[in-house]
C-alpha cells in the first residue's frame, strides 16, 4: 500500500511540476522519434576522446556540477547575459571545460533530430560514453527524458555545489539535500581518480592549514612534500597537478588505496576518513569490480536528481541558450 501510495503521488505530481526522481526517465526514450541519437553521440564522443583525453574527467565533472544545481537539466550549459551570471561563470565552474564538445554533438544531433533531443541527456549520456571509452563498453546506464532548464543562476552554483574545503558534515549534508547519501558520496568521490585541479583549490593543506602558516596534519606528508614542488605558493591558481598521482585520464579504483594513505588531495577528500561509516565504505571500494559496480549504481542515481519531465522545461535548439 505504502509502495502503491508513493508512485501515485509521484504521478500526481509529475503532472503539476513534471518533476520526479527519475520517475519518468528510461531506457532509450528516443527510440521513436531520434532512434540514431545515442549512436551520434558515442561516435561524436569518440572522435573527441581519440583527439583530446582529457574530455572524459571534464564531461563526468560538468555533467556533476550540472545535477547539482536544481537538477540534471543543462543548466550548467547557459551562457550568462547582459541581465544574468549564468551558473558556468560560478567560481567552481570557471575551471569546466567541455562545452565546445556538447555544442558539437548538439549541433549533430539537431541536424538529424530537430527540437528532440535535450542538452541534459546529452550531458548525461556524454559523460558516461567518454568514461567508457577506455573500457570499449558502457560503464553505467543513462536513463533518458530529461528536459532542460531555463533558468541558470551562478549564485546557485555556488550554494548547491560542494567545495573542496568541505568537512564530511557539509559533504553529508549537501549530498542528502539532492537525495544521495553517505555511500553515494564516497563512490562519487572515486570520480577524482581522474582529471587535475588546480594548486589554489587545496594550497592551504600546504601552507596555511589554521591561518598560522602550517599543514594539514592529516596529509601524508610524503605526499604534502611532493606537493610542495608543484606548488609552490598560496598565489598560485594556474599550476594543475593530478587529483591522484599517476595517469589521470585512466579510470580505476586507485583513488581509495591514495585516500586510505592518507594522500587525498582536498580537504573533502581526508573528510571522508574522519567517520568510521564513510572510511569503511572506502576500504571496500579499493576492490575494482566491486567499485565499478557500486559507481554505476550512483551515477544512475545522481543522473536522475531531480531531472524535469514530460511537459516542464523545454528541448533547447542550442544548449547555451535558452529558447526565445
Amino acid at each position: 500500500m505504502k509502495v502503491r501510495f508513493f508512485l501515485v503521488a509521484c504521478v500526481v505530481l509529475l503532472s503539476f511540476l513534471g518533476v520526479c526522481q527519475g520517475g519518468s526517465l528510461r531506457k532509450h526514450f528516443y527510440r521513436h522519434s531520434c532512434p540514431e541519437a545515442e549512436e551520434i553521440i558515442n561516435k561524436k564522443i569518440q572522435q573527441h576522446v581519440s583527439a583530446d583525453p582529457t574530455v572524459p574527467p571534464s564531461l563526468l565533472r560538468m555533467h556533476f556540477h550540472d545535477c547539482f544545481v536544481r537538477g540534471c537539466d543543462g543548466s550548467v550549459l547557459i551562457n550568462s547575459t547582459a541581465n544574468n551570471t549564468a551558473e558556468k561563470d560560478a567560481i567552481p565552474n570557471l575551471t569546466l571545460h567541455g562545452f565546445d564538445v556538447i555544442d558539437d554533438i548538439k549541433a549533430a544531433v539537431e541536424a538529424k533530430c530537430p527540437k528532440t533531443v535535450s542538452c541534459a541527456d546529452i550531458v548525461a549520456l556524454a559523460a558516461r560514453d567518454a568514461v567508457s571509452v577506455q573500457f570499449k563498453k558502457p560503464m553505467w546506464e543513462v536513463l533518458t527524458g530529461r528536459r532542460d532548464g531555463i533558468v541558470s543562476k551562478s549564485s546557485e552554483a555556488l550554494t548547491n555545489i560542494p567545495q573542496p574545503t568541505f568537512n564530511f558534515t557539509q559533504l553529508k549534508q549537501n549530498f542528502a539535500s539532492k537525495d544521495l547519501g553517505v555511500h553515494d558520496l564516497v563512490v562519487l568521490s572515486g570520480a577524482h581518480k581522474i582529471g587535475v585541479a588546480h594548486c589554489n583549490s587545496f594550497s592551504s593543506r600546504l601552507y596555511n592549514f589554521t591561518g598560522k602558516g602550517d599543514q594539514d596534519p592529516s596529509l601524508n606528508p610524503t605526499y604534502a612534500a611532493f606537493l610542495k614542488t608543484k606548488c609552490k605558493n598560496l598565489s598560485d591558481n594556474t599550476t594543475t597537478i593530478a587529483m591522484v598521482p599517476g595517469n589521470a585520464t585512466k579510470f580505476d579504483s586507485h583513488y581509495y588505496p591514495n585516500l586510505l594513505q592518507k594522500k587525498g588531495l582536498f580537504q573533502s577528500d581526508a573528510a571522508l576518513l574522519t567517520k568510521h561509516e564513510s572510511k569503511h565504505i572506502a576500504q571496500k571500494l579499493v576492490e575494482q569490480k566491486y567499485f565499478f559496480k557500486k559507481f554505476a549504481h550512483s551515477m544512475k542515481r545522481m543522473g536522475a536528481v531531480q531531472v524535469l519531465t514530460g511537459s516542464a522545461g523545454e528541448i533547447r535548439i542550442k544548449c547555451s541558450v535558452v529558447n526565445s
